[in-house]
């Protein structure tokens, strides 16, 4: 027992966070500073996040490579999904909307820069698949163009008219069901290939050995999926009186925060992989999660949110819009000739960090 428990917190760094969240739930009964309790929190829910994946990984390895596809694409933003439910239901809207543009623009830029960095510095210049990197990407970059179709209709609007909030809303609701059709023909197009930009196997195996039963892997999913729920609710009570606090935005703890929180056990993946010289998975990685937060994430939360009562329009600052085409076209050309060096990582980094000091400063 002891060994086992031993080896649990061996096999993964991250789970040594684990006790962070129980922390985080005992100093908010107590009525501690928000800061520490959102700290906490946060910390905390990224090891929950990790085991997620896991427990995905292993019932996927029963499964056979296209249901191991499907299942790594539905779960594969589980706890960022689940934090912005809770944020909807508080009317965080501004959050969540900085959120979306967060985990896209941290994947494209940060995930791929540090993969490259660490890579190139280890294996030097290192190839990857162009064709399918270039197709993935190019994909990305129309499901990002559908995804700012409501701003730049409200923002031709204010020229001619002023767009009404129900055209919006429905302009919003028709771009998410068609993103939804898209999402749906690309989880059927990656189950015939056996490998999709929306069906692509996990690479959490790389990193994490361990083998557990189906029932082990189910009660895990299951739990580390409650533990999610309950931190999200605590971090999300947070964000006002942090906010207040510090004075700092709700727009850049959506942007930086809740992205990082969710997806950091899969960043880690995608810059290990990358340091064994795996780069087109590395690659596949970064991309691949962008996807599905643009036709399955952004889609799920418009109608989950009209539902909750407080609809969430994909209308986006302009200061959003470009960050996000722009990350977009430059994972793009990046893609376009099936190399990367340790140099192109540290220019990814940089412009995550310049974008990341803007959106601090913007209010």
């Amino acid at each position: 027992m002891r060994s086992s428990v031993r080896s649990f917190f061996m096999e993964n760094p991250l789970n040594f966070l684990l006790p962070l969240g129980v922390a985080a739930i005992v100093l908010d009964f107590a009525g501690a500073q928000p800061f520490w309790i959102l700290l906490l929190a946060a910390l905390g829910m990224i090891p929950l996040a990790g085991l997620i994946g896991v427990a995905t990984e292993a019932m996927a390895a029963m499964t056979g490579p296209r249901l191991s596809g499907l299942l790594n694409a539905t779960f594969g933003n589980a706890a960022e999904l689940i934090i912005t439910i809770v944020a909807i239901r508080e009317g965080l809207l501004e959050l969540v909307k900085a959120s979306i543009t967060g985990s896209i623009l941290g994947n494209l830029l940060l995930v791929l820069g540090m993969s490259m960095l660490l890579g190139g510095a280890r294996n030097g210049v290192q190839v990857f698949d162009r064709h399918k990197a270039s197709s993935d990407s190019l994909l990305l970059l129309l499901a990002v163009t559908a995804l700012v179709i409501p701003s730049l209709f409200t923002q031709s609007q204010s020229g001619i008219g002023i767009a009404s909030a129900q055209d919006v809303e429905i302009l919003s609701l028709g771009v998410s069901g068609l993103m939804v059709v898209l999402y749906g023909l690309g989880l059927i197009y990656g189950l015939r290939l056996q490998s999709g930009p929306l069906t692509r196997a996990s690479a959490e195996h790389v990193v994490h050995k361990r083998a557990w039963s189906l029932r082990t892997a189910i009660i895990v999913l299951l739990s580390a999926t409650a533990g999610v729920v309950w931190t999200s609710e605590i971090l999300v009570q947070q964000v006002e009186p942090v906010v207040l606090e510090l004075g700092i935005s709700e727009f850049f703890l959506g942007v930086i925060l809740v992205p990082l929180v969710g997806n950091v056990a899969e960043h880690m993946v995608a810059v290990s992989v990358a340091m064994k010289d795996r780069m087109s998975l590395s690659v596949e990685i970064a991309v691949g999660s962008s996807l599905q937060v643009a036709l399955f994430v952004v889609p799920a939360l418009v109608f989950i949110s009209l539902a909750l009562g407080n609809p969430l329009t994909l209308v986006f600052n302009s200061f959003e819009l470009i960050a996000l085409i722009g990350g977009v076209l430059i994972a793009t050309l990046v893609a376009e000739d099936g190399e990367s060096n340790w140099l192109e990582g540290a220019v990814l980094i940089s412009l995550y960090c310049m974008l990341a000091l803007a959106f601090f400063l913007l209010h």
